[in-house]
C-alpha cells in the first residue's frame, strides 16, 4: 500500500495559508498558491512511481529451537533493488514480548539479527513481516505485508544446564580414554591394600591381616546404578513467576542439571510429573540417550491451573518403584495449613525411599525488610511476610524430622545447591 507521509501532509498544508498571505499582500500573484499545490502533488506522484518500481524481498530465519529464559536471535534478510532505508517489524504470537521496529539501509541484500527472549515454554509463531520504505523525496511511503506462518518451539533451558554442567565436568574430567574407577566411601569392595598412616582404622580387614601377617585394609568404590527419580509438581503454585520465569521452569532447569550429574555418576534417572493426577512418568534408565529423553519429557510438561493432589501422585509413584530410590520432589507451598497433606505423603514415601525436598526461596518475603518502615502499610506487610517465613521454616523442620533432606535456594542457585546435596548423599552412602 502506497500512502503520503507526514512530510507530504505538511507540504500540502502550507499551500492554503501561503495562498491567503499572497492574496492579501500581492493579489496579482494569487496563482502561486495553486501552483505550489500542483508542484507538491506532482512530487508525491513521482515518489509513488519510484516506490512502484522498487522491488523489496524479505524473509525471516528463526532458530530451530528457543530455550526458555535464554536470549536468542532471529535473522531478518532484506534485499532492495535500489538504495533505501527500510523499516521493518515482525508480528509474533506466543510466550514472548512484542518485537520493536528496526531500520536497515538496504543497498542490495542485508541481514539484521533481532533479539528475542521467550519467558515460558510453548511455541513462538511468526505471523507477518511488515516493511515500510519512503520514496527519494520522502513524500510517499509504501507498506508491505509478507505472511510468514513460521513457528519455533520453546523448550527447557538446556543451554544454562550445559553451562553449569561444564563447570562440574571440568573439575572431574578424566584424562585419556582408559576406564576410570572412582574410589570413595561407598560399600562396594574394590581391593585390599597395605595399611598406611592416615587411613581409617575401621577399614582394617583383620581376617586377611592374620593370614598375611601384615595390616591390610579394604578399599571401596562409589556405588553406581542407583535409581534417581526427578518428581516435579506442575500445579498452579508452580506457575507463579520468579525472576521473570515461572517457578516450574526454574525447577526443570535444576532437575535437568541434577539428571546430567547423576547420569555422569553412573546412576539411572527417571521422571515423574503430577498435579491433580500423574501427567508423565519415565522409568529410571541410563545410557547415552537418557539425557535427551529427560529433556523431551520435561518439554512435554504443560503449565497447569489445578490443585496438586499429593496423596494420589505420590501413592502412584510409590507403587511404580520396586527398589529403594532417591526421589527429588520439586514443589512449592504457601503455609503450614496447605502443606499438611504434602508433609504426610512425603513422610510416608520417606519410609522406604530417600527424599530430597526442593523449593525456591520466596525472595518477595524479604522485600519488606530491605528498608526501614515509613508507614503503617509497610509495617503490616513486614508482619505478614515474617509470619509466612516462620511457617515455611516450620514446614522444613517437620520434613527434616521425617528424614527428608531439604533444599531451599534462590532461582539462580537452585541447581548447584541441589547438585551439592546429591553429591553429599553419594559421599555418605545414604541411598
Amino acid at each position: 500500500m502506497i500512502h503520503p507521509t507526514a512530510r507530504a501532509a505538511m507540504a500540502v498544508g502550507i499551500a492554503a495559508p501561503a495562498a491567503l498571505v499572497v492574496a492579501f499582500a500581492a493579489p496579482g500573484w494569487w496563482v502561486v498558491g495553486p501552483a505550489w499545490l500542483a508542484v507538491v502533488l506532482a512530487a508525491i506522484a513521482a515518489d509513488a512511481v519510484s516506490l512502484v518500481r522498487r522491488r523489496i524481498a524479505a524473509d525471516v530465519e528463526p532458530p530451530s529451537v528457543f530455550h526458555v529464559g535464554e536470549p536468542d536471535q532471529i535473522v531478518v534478510r532484506i534485499a532492495c533493488s535500489d538504495p533505501a532505508i527500510v523499516d521493518f517489524t515482525v508480528d509474533v504470537e506466543g510466550p514472548t514480548s512484542p518485537l520493536d521496529t528496526h531500520s536497515v539501509r538496504a543497498v542490495g541484500a542485508r541481514a539484521r539479527a533481532i533479539e528475542i527472549r521467550p519467558h515460558r515454554r510453548g511455541r513462538v509463531r511468526f505471523k507477518r513481516l511488515w516493511l515500510r520504505s519512503a520514496g527519494p523525496l520522502g513524500l510517499a511511503a509504501r507498506t508491505l505485508r509478507r505472511p510468514l506462518d513460521a513457528d519455533c518451539p520453546v523448550v527447557p533451558n538446556i543451554a544454562a544446564v550445559k553451562r553449569q554442567a561444564l563447570a562440574f565436568a571440568a573439575s572431574d574430567a578424566p584424562l585419556g580414554i582408559k576406564p576410570q574407577i572412582q574410589k570413595g566411601t561407598g560399600s562396594e569392595f574394590e581391593a585390599l591394600r597395605e595399611y598406611a598412616a592416615g587411613l581409617d582404622p575401621r577399614t582394617i580387614d583383620w581376617k586377611h591381616t592374620a593370614r598375611h601377617r601384615k595390616l591390610l585394609c579394604k578399599e571401596f568404590q562409589t556405588e553406581r546404578n542407583h535409581h534417581v527419580v526427578l518428581a516435579l509438581d506442575t500445579g498452579h503454585l508452580m506457575a507463579e513467576t520468579v525472576d521473570g520465569l515461572p517457578k516450574l521452569d526454574h525447577a526443570i532447569g535444576a532437575l535437568l542439571l541434577l539428571g546430567y550429574v547423576s547420569l555422569r555418576a553412573g546412576d539411572k534417572v527417571g521422571v515423574a510429573a503430577f498435579d491433580a493426577r500423574t501427567r508423565a512418568f519415565v522409568a529410571p534408565s541410563g545410557g547415552v540417550g537418557t539425557m535427551a529423553g529427560l529433556q523431551r519429557a520435561f518439554a512435554a510438561v504443560d503449565y497447569s491451573t489445578e490443585e496438586t493432589n499429593f496423596t494420589l501422585a505420590l501413592a502412584e509413584l510409590r507403587d511404580r518403584l520396586a527398589r529403594r530410590s532417591l526421589i527429588v520432589v520439586a514443589t512449592d507451598f504457601v503455609d503450614t495449613v496447605t502443606a499438611d497433606l504434602m508433609i504426610d505423603n512425603v513422610g510416608h514415601l520417606a519410609r522406604r525411599h530417600l527424599i530430597i525436598f526442593v523449593a525456591l526461596t520466596d525472595t518477595s518475603l524479604e522485600d519488606p525488610f530491605a528498608r526501614r518502615p515509613d508507614d503503617l502499610e509497610h509495617v503490616a506487610r513486614a508482619v505478614v511476610a515474617y509470619d509466612l517465613m516462620r511457617e515455611r521454616r516450620a514446614v522444613f523442620a517437620r520434613l527434616a524430622r521425617l528424614g527428608v533432606l531439604c533444599v531451599e535456594a534462590p532461582a539462580d542457585r537452585l541447581g548447584p545447591s541441589l547438585v551439592n546435596r546429591y553429591l553429599a548423599v553419594k559421599a555418605r552412602d545414604l541411598i
